[in-house]
């Protein structure tokens, strides 16, 4: 699999303070743990379904600095949801978003991209069953997600606390929101954050300040 920016942006933009526990939903390469276990002391349980993307998952943890606190688990979530008795702190995900559309021929990527397996209100009932009442939610959506969500969330009293929208270019919309949910939250931030100027590759100051720790050419 390869290593995307909703990834990245997630895993630098998610909030680190005061977590002692970490669990990322569908962890793929394991990008977004060892970016949680990069900017915290958290212990951190890494979720995921496809077998060959939970051996890919294995060998970088096993390769990293922190492998003593990152715990990969192949199972989905919701068979992980069955006996789970642990309460986390954070949570972090960034699910599988297409929905009814063109499968790929590669079954991996398929269950990567593609939300049969986890529906967002499956997503969104597990969540709130294993964050602590103090806890908070991170998800990265593409930007037309995002009332669907809020409203699906809300049924599960999951407040978004933090909002941040993603521009890819100045000139261009939002395409990706950047999410934090609470229990029975307010809304206190919302923001917006552009990745380029009009020149490929030539990357926005906000978006070097949130990422320059995770990429060796900022």
């Amino acid at each position: 699999m390869k290593v995307g920016t909703d990834g990245v942006l997630l895993g630098a933009w998610a909030d680190t303070n005061n977590i002692h526990s970490v669990l990322d939903i569908g962890t793929g390469t394991g990008l977004i743990a060892l970016m949680m276990a990069q900017r915290s002391e958290a212990t951190i349980t890494a979720i995921e379904i496809e077998e060959n993307a939970f051996k890919d998952t294995s060998l970088n943890i096993q390769d990293s600095p922190w492998s003593e606190r990152i715990k990969v688990v192949h199972l989905s979530f919701q068979e992980y949801l069955k006996n789970n008795n642990h309460l986390f702190d954070c949570v972090v995900c960034n699910p599988p978003y297409f929905i009814n559309s063109i499968k790929s021929k590669t079954e991996s990527r398929t269950i990567a991209r593609h939300n049969d397996q986890l529906p967002f209100e499956a997503l969104l009932e597990g969540v709130s069953r294993i964050l602590n009442k103090e806890g908070r939610f991170n998800v990265v959506l593409p930007a037309g997600a995002e009332s669907d969500f809020r409203f699906l969330a809300a049924n599960f009293r999951l407040f978004p606390s933090r909002i941040t929208r993603v521009k890819p270019k100045t000139s261009k919309p939002a395409s990706r929101i950047l999410m934090e949910f609470r229990f029975e939250a307010t809304l206190n931030i919302e923001e917006e954050l552009t990745i380029e100027t009009e020149t490929h590759h030539e990357y926005m100051p906000e978006f070097i300040v949130l990422v320059k720790d995770f990429y060796l050419k900022l």
